[in-house]
């Protein structure tokens, strides 16, 4: 509305001793010009009387380059020492933000193919084509090398689905798990991973006979090893002792066996990229089971929590990250590869749209090395904002030391 001729007298005509008139005109005047409230508006179901809240907004959360970026600086410090590979992946589903650092690299993935392996069992469930009390007897070929209680039970026990799938994926027991796969098919396992993450995985293989591949990097005769011969061979101990206990299991001269260490045996099987994929692919198959895309909501709420009661690999990731975080996920471990990759749940955020994390190390020199750079890529993370709300370098983070040795900040301390 615009203002009269009288309210704009008014706004000139204030000097002292004015007219009392002419301050009652201009009170009236003023008064008609203030903006009407708007009417109520009624919602139904809401009380007319009732004042709404206002939303209180979220912390500002840090930009995508401001996270990712501090993740480049972090790594390029982690992954800046001599021999050691280390390669991650990070995916904010929340956002859509993504970070790589070697991630399109082919990684060898040892027991984090238990994962495409369970998803393979469960949809085997669904289908009704077996069910979690189903029972598969335990025989000698089975046995494999490895953690887990089922080398511990007697040939020809009965064990159920579910407690097979439990020593898989807690224990990463490698006689269970290749249980499963026969019980499935190795067809259905690899169809797994190849629909969740079409050509960035490549063809995973029963883990006896990941020994067998190995051992034949030294002589084909190794395809014949049994489950017994390749217990025999892991109980032999150092290298050299291996060696000369696969001639006598396979009957052959040790001259025959080929020239070179079981380190370059399992060089030679890395190279062949068995088993292996790329960090950013692996991602996948994990985004397909946050969104319920690789199972029913029950058959995904029994795996994930499978994994978020792992109990391998407790210097890995979980060391690096907040201790409110939420972790489902699976640790892989073969001579010189290290991996762990799974689901972040921070308290208060969004439930179905986790992060995602994957990362590798190849060629440390120790074991305790290799899981102090999967800690630090952790805490990297989370010093990067992306699991704070925003901030970085939150209190609750664990401490950033990439150049650290395994253990050199706990001895100083003890000094």
């Amino acid at each position: 509305m615009r203002p009269s001729v009288l309210q704009r007298l008014c706004r000139l005509v204030r000097p002292p001793g004015a007219p009392a008139f002419l301050f009652s005109l201009c009170a009236a005047a003023t008064a008609q010009v203030q903006p009407l409230a708007p009417p109520p508006v009624t919602v139904p179901g809401i009380p007319t009387h009732v004042v709404p809240v206002q939303p209180v907004l979220p912390p500002a959360s840090t930009t995508s380059a401001d996270w990712r970026a501090r993740m480049a600086s972090a790594m390029q410090q982690i992954d800046g020492a001599p021999q050691a590979g280390v390669g991650v992946y990070v995916l904010d589903l929340a956002s859509g933000q993504s970070f790589g650092h070697r991630a399109e690299e082919r990684w060898y993935l040892a027991s984090m193919v238990k994962v495409p392996v369970a998803i393979a069992v469960l949809q085997a469930v669904e289908r009704g084509d077996i069910s979690l009390d189903t029972t598969v007897t335990l025989r000698a070929g089975d046995r494999v090398d490895g953690a887990g209680a089922t080398l511990r039970q007697p040939l020809g026990a009965s064990l159920s689905v579910r407690w097979l799938l439990g020593q898989m994926i807690i224990y990463s027991d490698n006689t269970a798990t290749d249980m499963l796969i026969d019980l499935v098919g190795l067809q259905a396992v690899n169809g797994v991973a190849q629909t969740l993450a079409p050509r960035g995985i490549a063809r995973i293989t029963p883990l006896a006979e990941v020994r067998r591949q190995v051992y034949g990097q030294l002589t084909p005769a190794a395809s014949h090893l049994s489950g017994n011969d390749l217990l025999t061979l892991h109980r032999a101990g150092s290298d050299a002792a291996r060696r000369r206990q696969l001639a006598e299991l396979l009957a052959l001269p040790p001259g025959q066996l080929k020239a070179g260490s079981l380190d370059a045996a399992y060089d030679a099987y890395y190279a062949e990229g068995l088993n292996s994929g790329r960090l950013d692919a692996y991602a996948q198959i994990l985004v397909a089971l946050a969104e319920g895309r690789a199972l029913s909501a029950e058959a995904t709420q029994t795996l994930l929590k499978l994994m978020e009661d792992v109990a391998t690999g407790p210097q890995r990731l979980r060391a690096g990250l907040p201790p409110q975080a939420r972790f489902a996920h699976k640790t892989g471990t073969q001579r010189r590869r290290i991996c762990d990759a799974g689901l972040v749940r921070m308290p208060g955020s969004d439930a179905g749209h986790p992060v995602v994390l994957v990362a590798c190390v190849r060629d440390a020199p120790s074991l305790g090395r290799a899981e102090h750079l999967l800690a630090q890529t952790a805490a990297a993370l989370c010093r990067s904002g992306l699991l704070t709300q925003g901030t970085p370098d939150a209190p609750t983070c664990p401490a950033f030391m990439p150049d650290d040795r395994h253990g050199a900040a706990a001895a100083g301390l003890a000094r």
